[in-house]
């Protein structure tokens, strides 16, 4: 966020002073970024609060929530960025841009890239679409700047046929920061409404509960993610024969035995169904 603080002051600067209606609506998209970083980081922190009376399944849904948050604010800012920079194509007369803003930019994109590769590595650690969706921040806004850059270089060496890149390179910007704002929506929406996680997870789940002696089949495995675990739903297939504590023993084995399979899983529910 203190990178984040320092760049977008930079750029609002190097904008405005150089006139580059370019690199303003990538200051703008640097705001944002400030403000998804306080919502990813409050995000995280709520969602790692332990279960309580009120929320027996913990606050894990606060992660996917700040995710599609952060992913909503790119899509808004890809519209401003896009409306802003149409009017100025339009309607506004062409202003050649300072060459200094270019080695502004230069730095922005090194810097941005560099953050990209930083939170998106801690992002696969702890498996955060939250911090993922941060990351990507990231790269959008070092997408912008290139973008801008290439503008502001056509502006700068074209001629005057093209004092319109500039603009054209924002809304260019603007296109590509919207593509990543839905691509993160989607994951975000689909964690929220409990989608089915990848299918190598489930089979490994059941081929965990598949190993414990006594069990004979795992007829239903239902696995939903909240935060950074999952939950289990999982109905075996047992001898129809055996005492209720014979079925009691043998689903705290298959409990046991996913979790320690598949460290992530946080809690395992599992339903004793006779063998036919």
């Amino acid at each position: 966020m203190s990178v984040n603080v320092v760049l977008t002051a930079s750029k609002f600067a190097a904008g405005i002073l150089g006139h580059s209606h370019a690199l303003i609506a990538d200051a703008a998209e640097s705001t944002a970024d400030i403000l998804s970083s306080i919502i990813v980081w409050r995000g995280l922190i709520v969602a790692a609060a332990p279960a309580d009376p009120d929320h027996p399944y913990g606050h894990g849904k606060a992660e996917p929530l700040a995710a599609a948050s952060v992913a909503i604010m790119l899509l808004l800012a890809a519209v401003g960025i896009m409306a802003r920079s149409t009017h100025g194509l339009l309607l506004e007369p062409p202003q050649k841009p300072q060459a200094f803003t270019l080695y502004v930019l230069i730095a922005v994109i090194v810097i941005k890239e560099i953050l990209f590769r930083f939170v998106s590595r801690e992002a696969g650690s702890v498996q955060s679409i939250a911090l993922f969706a941060d990351a990507w921040h990231h790269r959008s806004d070092a997408i912008t700047s290139l973008a801008a850059g290439l503008g502001i270089a056509l502006a700068l060496f074209g001629g005057p046929r093209f004092a319109f890149a500039d603009d054209a390179a924002a809304i260019i910007a603007g296109g590509i920061i919207a593509w990543n704002g839905w691509r993160l929506l989607r994951p975000a929406l689909n964690e929220l409404m409990d989608a089915a996680p990848d299918v190598a997870l489930i089979a490994n789940i059941q081929s965990a509960a598949g190993t414990v002696p006594g069990v004979n089949a795992v007829e239903k495995c239902i696995v939903r993610k909240m935060g950074y675990q999952y939950f289990v739903d999982m109905h075996v297939e047992v001898d129809p024969r055996m005492t209720v504590q014979q079925g009691h023993d043998i689903a705290h084995n298959v409990k046991n035995k996913v979790r320690q399979a598949v460290p992530s899983v946080y809690d395992v529910l599992v339903h004793i169904e006779p063998s036919q």
